[in-house]
């Protein structure tokens, strides 16, 4: 929070395609919520890597952290850039540098029409997946041996630590006694992944005896998938590993009327019981619609902007408002009733007027 302002400060990346549509839509919603809130703008993306080989300042990651309460990103990728290694180090650098080790993703249906699965209503689609996401496969360990040749191997190593385990399942066990939800999914592939994954289902029921007011299910990740199609309304909190996370919450999206709907934020729970020096500080966190940038749609004002303003949702929350979260969501909803939306979603409107009709309604609401 700023000392000479007592307004919280959020960073702002809009980053490559389609981010730099949306972004504008979230940062007008929190300011039409009223919320103490001031921006600062990096350009950070495509852009600035093709311009002078910047992908993160040297002390970028560090100033994020001591100078702002959250950081709102839209997308990155390029196709000018064809390694998009400003995406891995801005994106995947934030949330391994800075040690945002829960990915949080909601899965909530607003409207029947956007779901694929016939006769599934809004209140059998509401749970909410925590993903890992500073150890797993995408640590980059690993390495390609004779490369190019008949006899290349490639290795890519799976990296899971008891701790990094256990935190984000006490995260999970945690949200679902905050949110007042009765269940707890983890999954994992300990039948084949007999190393990696045991530690995820031993430390999954291990941690389960704390909360016995939360029930436990274990499924294997394939089975997690089926049941997801079959019937989702048995899920409240889904904890699980950092590619299976990736996987299951695109499926989760697609129940929702796909990744213009779909909210994330990258945090630092606090948890009890677990490394408990280390989570006494808060954290900035790191908000960001999960839709990518989206190069074919970018500059043609057709974006879903739901997204990023369902993100901004997440962020207040996290500052403090879970009013305004609930708040934004309702009017999300209102305008999927009303077909006041892109057309991925059932409407006809460009993102601008999809972001605008938004701001008409929490107008009205503020009077």
């Amino acid at each position: 929070m700023s000392p000479q302002s007592g307004k919280h400060r959020v960073a702002v990346i809009p980053g490559d395609g389609i981010g730099k549509e949306v972004i504008p839509q979230a940062v007008q919603t929190i300011q039409a919520t009223g919320a103490p809130v001031e921006f600062t703008e990096f350009d950070w993306g495509a852009d600035r890597y093709l311009r002078d080989g910047t992908t993160v300042p040297p002390d970028g990651f560090a100033m994020l952290g001591r100078d702002y309460d959250a950081i709102l990103v839209g997308a990155f990728g390029d196709p000018r850039v064809k390694t998009n290694i400003h995406a891995k180090e801005i994106l995947l650098g934030m949330r391994f540098k800075m040690d945002l080790y829960a990915n949080v993703r909601p899965v909530r249906l607003f409207d029947a029409g956007l779901c694929p699965l016939k006769g599934v209503e809004p209140k059998d689609i509401d749970f909410v997946v925590l993903r890992e996401n500073t150890e797993g496969v995408y640590t980059d360990a690993g390495g390609v041996f004779k490369q190019g040749t008949a006899d290349e191997i490639a290795t890519q190593e799976d990296i899971n630590t008891r701790k990094g385990v256990e935190r984000l399942i006490r995260a999970g066990f945690e949200y679902a006694v905050a949110s007042g939800r009765k269940r707890v999914t983890m999954a994992d592939k300990s039948n084949a992944m007999r190393h990696a994954h045991e530690l995820w289902h031993r430390v999954f029921f291990h941690v389960a005896r704390e909360y016995p007011a939360i029930e436990a299910v274990h499924l294997y990740v394939d089975a997690l998938c089926f049941q997801l199609v079959r019937d989702p309304s048995q899920f409240d909190v889904i904890v699980t590993c950092n590619l299976f996370g990736d996987i299951v919450t695109d499926l989760g999206a697609a129940l929702q009327g796909g990744l213009g709907m779909a909210a994330s934020a990258n945090i630092h729970p606090a948890v009890r019981g677990c490394c408990a020096e280390e989570h006494s500080a808060r954290r900035v966190g790191l908000f960001e619609p999960v839709h990518g940038s989206a190069p074919p749609l970018a500059g043609r004002d057709q974006a879903n902007p739901f997204a990023a303003i369902l993100t901004v949702g997440l962020l207040l929350a996290h500052l403090g408002w879970p009013e305004e979260r609930d708040r934004l969501e309702a009017v999300v909803g209102r305008a999927v009733a009303a077909k006041r939306c892109t057309p991925d979603v059932g409407g006809n409107l460009g993102t601008r007027a999809a972001g605008d009709w938004v701001l008409g309604e929490l107008g009205r609401e503020f009077g």
